[in-house]
């Protein structure tokens, strides 16, 4: 690892200039400020802002990464929700909390990378689980203490993360449809590359084939888990010939885009056309009609994974876990029979 030495090495000044350099001391020129900063950046130093507190060997703080931009994961009513469970855990222990901002993927990465080496943060919270994730091979890599909302994509046994069984949870309420007559069901879900949506896009298809209902490529859409991703999704699906009667969409926040523009072109739920939906946020019993979704309890989900969180961070050695947290289907009147 690139120590103070290093950089005031390549620098051609003494350590503690470097040192005043990092806390910003008025006493060093600009000039020296704009070198000693450029060969930090070179040679890949970050300054370990709890320098002064490495007795303790502890931050009491914990990093959160979300999916994508904080702006864009924001507007989606899980996010607000599982930071709510997050935050009850590490008031009680007195923690504080670094939430990742970055826009791109690169951003983020580098956003981690910045918490680990300058140890800002004890553990980190990954909000999202993705197919060949950057950031969860460095952690491991790192053995920096780290747990994962969702199921991860290879190492299963040995990191640590808290889900719903999402794809039994994709199959009971794809059954759900099925049972009110159903048989041309369409799925739309977040980008495959993030493991929730294969999981419940697994379970939609496994429903398809226990009941001998062919499964239809043009019938599954991927969109951003976003309102405008499911206005995205009607279009497509008034561009197939015969569009489906049931609908089992990934998340609630698509499900509300999908109902303003279905409603925009004459389509009625769920006389016309049935929607089931993921993650009960508080919007979707207020919206019109209410929506028939699966409840994945996602306080708890923040809660829990902010539970064995400290727990690694204390305790370096605990073994890995794999929590489930139970889920219940939430009947409303965005179904009815076919």
């Amino acid at each position: 690892m690139v120590t103070i030495k290093d950089v005031a090495k390549a620098s051609g000044v003494s350590p503690s200039t470097v040192s005043r350099v990092i806390a910003n001391n008025p006493r060093i020129s600009e000039e020296t400020k704009k070198k000693v900063r450029r060969m930090m950046k070179e040679l890949g130093y970050h300054p370990n802002i709890n320098a002064r507190n490495l007795v303790a060997k502890s931050t009491k703080a914990i990093g959160v990464i979300m999916p994508s931009s904080a702006n864009r994961a924001l507007q989606n009513p899980f996010f607000p929700e599982i930071l709510r469970g997050i935050s009850s855990v590490i008031h009680d222990v007195s923690y504080s909390m670094f939430l990742s901002t970055g826009e791109t993927e690169e951003e983020i990465f580098k956003e981690v990378q910045r918490m680990v080496y300058g140890s800002y943060v004890d553990g980190v919270i990954l909000l999202y689980s993705r197919v060949e994730d950057k950031v969860t091979n460095f952690l491991r890599e790192q053995g920096f203490p780290f747990v994962i909302v969702g199921k991860p994509d290879r190492f299963e046994t040995e990191i640590t993360h808290v889900d719903n069984d999402n794809f039994k949870a994709g199959k009971e309420i794809t059954t759900h449809l099925i049972e009110m007559g159903h048989e041309r069901i369409g799925f739309i879900g977040g980008s495959r590359e993030l493991l929730v949506t294969r999981e419940r896009e697994g379970g939609y298809e496994a429903a398809l084939r226990e009941a001998g209902i062919p499964n239809q490529e043009s019938y599954k859409i991927h969109t951003q888990f976003l309102k405008s991703g499911g206005r995205e999704a009607v279009e497509h699906l008034l561009s197939l010939e015969t569009i489906p009667t049931g609908l089992v969409v990934s998340d609630d926040l698509i499900s509300l885009g999908m109902l303003s523009r279905l409603e925009e072109s004459g389509i009625r739920v769920p006389q016309d056309v049935s929607m089931v939906s993921f993650n009960n946020v508080y919007l979707s019993e207020i919206t019109r009609p209410a929506l028939t979704t699966v409840d994945i309890h996602i306080q708890e989900l923040g809660a829990q994974s902010a539970k064995v969180l400290i727990e690694k961070t204390i305790n370096k050695n605990e073994p890995a876990k794999r929590i489930i947290i139970p889920h219940k289907i939430v009947y409303r009147d965005s179904v009815s029979k076919h």
